[in-house]
């Protein structure tokens, strides 16, 4: 570890950190309804929009209405993406001919972008045309961004309002995400990567002649209007199979700082929306606390594993496997802690040649997340913070409150729901991949790195991740289709009981604070939500660890090699 290894890291933490009042006030008027500075241009768009879908802005939603309307939504990207991928060769703007995207692999692509997971199995250069990957992956990228900007939204709301049987309009909260938080902030950014020199333009690819006189293609196209968004929206989707590592989507120093910037900013900022709406800023800097000790702890961590190099081989001085020299080992491992504790699955390195504890954390972190991608990182905070509170109650023999909110049998339900649906499927996904010979023959290391590569790859399918150990042959049917169930089961079995609770609290009183309300805003609290956090990602972690001997024995058993 070095100072300017600090240096960098501390610039990152300041900046982040600058943006989350500004933003977090901006966020709040717009999915409020007040008027912003953006107001004047976007509200007629905005009018007309709600017009051309027949929708009441001043109509709000009972929490299930609020659901299937998010699940209509969802289904319907997720056919249209698929669509189009399976006829890409006969759209335009295809200029290096791509075919039809094979069944499977399209079935995945389709759910992994609109679960905002961007878990990818292809590679991107070489799969998916111009028109693809604009009107397909990088709308996506948009939408359900905003789909997990507008859970976030009805959860806060149910905290926030008492006595109430709606929590918002989930297609306003879907527009206004989209309208005026997203694109305004995608625009400027994508002009900026290109100034940096990031490709932005629907020209063939480019076949050049090496000193040795052979040939290369050189691919570009739309890149730098997807890599904003990209890491704006917590997806982590790159135009290219080398992800943020390629010098065409990250080519500098100062964009590698606003992809790392980019990937908080918004989820931040939402902490920040959450304290403004429940009358208590406190309150989400309290969580942002939370997040703060677990992730500075995860850079310190991997920071130093891989500065101290490899005892084993005799090497030091640091582990630069995997790593871009322009970045080095602190903004690659910045970039590896801060990509999976925000699920965004972006990568600038590849994490299969982390050492044994680089490569823990990520791995850890995926199975918590402290951060979670945009939105879903409010929610996800807060079902934490649910637990954290009920279990204090047990403890002092209290009925638990929150935010002047009881907090009963129903949410806690929901939220235990929400907490071990991710958890089972990877435990249950991992296991099956590592003992049937097609999910075997997809794995580049035998032992324990290679179970290890397969139960990176279900927690990161099943936690919205999207990042791999690269170690792994993932586009086969078999792994097409068990992570894209893994997928599935880790949005919407978080964001379903997520809604159901936010129409349990927004039904309820408010609770004047007593004597015996558990303060939410001190050290206590903060220290009582990371060790519940802690235990959360156990669940997935230890049995994982159990799992290992338990399957590599039942492979034995079955003829295959582990």
């Amino acid at each position: 570890m070095t100072i300017n290894g600090w240096i960098q890291i501390l610039i990152f933490v300041g900046i982040t950190l600058a943006l989350i009042r500004p933003l977090g006030g901006y966020i709040t008027r717009v999915m409020t309804g007040e008027r912003t500075l953006l107001s004047p241009v976007l509200s007629p768009v905005e009018t007309l929009l709600y017009r051309a879908a027949g929708t009441d802005r001043d109509r709000e939603q009972h929490w299930t209405g609020y659901m299937t309307a998010m699940l209509v939504f969802c289904a319907a990207g997720f056919g249209l993406l698929y669509l189009i991928q399976r006829v890409q060769g006969a759209l335009l703007l295809n200029p290096a001919g791509m075919g039809a995207v094979e069944p499977t692999s399209a079935f995945n692509t389709a759910i992994s972008f609109m679960t905002n997971t961007n878990w990818q199995g292809y590679v991107g250069e070489a799969t998916m045309s111009y028109l693809t990957q604009m009107s397909g992956l990088t709308v996506q990228n948009f939408v359900s961004a905003a789909v997990g900007m507008a859970g976030a939204m009805a959860i806060i709301r149910g905290f926030s309002r008492a006595e109430s049987r709606t929590v918002g309009n989930f297609w306003v909260d879907l527009t206004r995400a989209t309208l005026y938080v997203l694109l305004p902030i995608c625009i400027i950014g994508s002009l900026v990567l290109v100034w940096q020199g990031v490709p932005q333009n629907l020209s063939s690819y480019t076949v050049a002649t090496t000193l040795e006189g052979g040939q290369q293609t050189i691919a570009q196209g739309p890149v730098a209007s997807q890599m904003m968004i990209k890491h704006l929206g917590t997806n982590g989707g790159g135009f290219f199979n080398a992800n943020a590592a390629h010098p065409f989507e990250n080519p500098t120093a100062l964009t590698n700082l606003i992809h790392l910037v980019s990937i908080f900013a918004v989820s931040l900022a939402m902490l920040n929306v959450f304290g403004r709406m429940v009358g208590n800023p406190r309150q989400g800097w309290a969580l942002l606390g939370v997040i703060g000790v677990i992730v500075l702890v995860g850079i310190a961590t991997v920071y130093w594993a891989e500065s101290a190099g490899n005892p084993a081989l005799g090497i030091t001085g640091g582990n630069m496997e995997g790593k871009e020299t322009r970045f080095g080992i602190a903004l690659s491992s910045l970039f590896a802690v801060v990509t999976t504790s925000a699920s965004t699955g972006a990568v600038n390195g590849m994490h299969d040649s982390l050492m044994p504890l680089g490569g823990l954390v990520p791995l850890f972190f995926m199975m918590i997340p402290p951060l979670g991608g945009i939105g879903a990182g409010v929610y996800g905070m807060l079902i934490y913070a649910i637990v954290s509170v009920f279990i204090a109650g047990l403890m002092v023999g209290r009925t638990p409150e929150y935010l002047g909110k009881k907090i009963e049998g129903r949410e806690v339900k929901m939220a235990i729901l929400a907490m071990l649906g991710p958890s089972a499927a990877v435990l249950a996904l991992t296991a099956i991949a590592v003992v049937v010979p097609a999910g075997l023959s997809s794995l580049q290391d035998a032992g324990p790195h290679g179970f290890s590569e397969a139960l990176y790859a279900f927690t990161s399918a099943a936690n919205n991740n999207g990042s791999a150990f690269a170690g792994i042959s993932a586009n086969t049917p078999f792994y097409n289709i068990m992570l894209g169930l893994g997928m599935l089961i880790g949005r919407f079995l978080l964001i379903v009981p997520v809604l159901a609770i936010a129409g349990s609290l927004a039904a309820k009183k408010t609770v004047p604070v007593s004597t015996g309300t558990l303060p939410t805003t001190g050290a206590l609290f903060i220290g009582l939500v990371i060790g519940i956090t802690l235990i959360v990602g156990g669940l997935t972690f230890f049995p994982a660890l159990a799992l290992g001997p338990v399957v590599e024995h039942l492979a034995m058993t079955l003829g295959q090699t582990f």
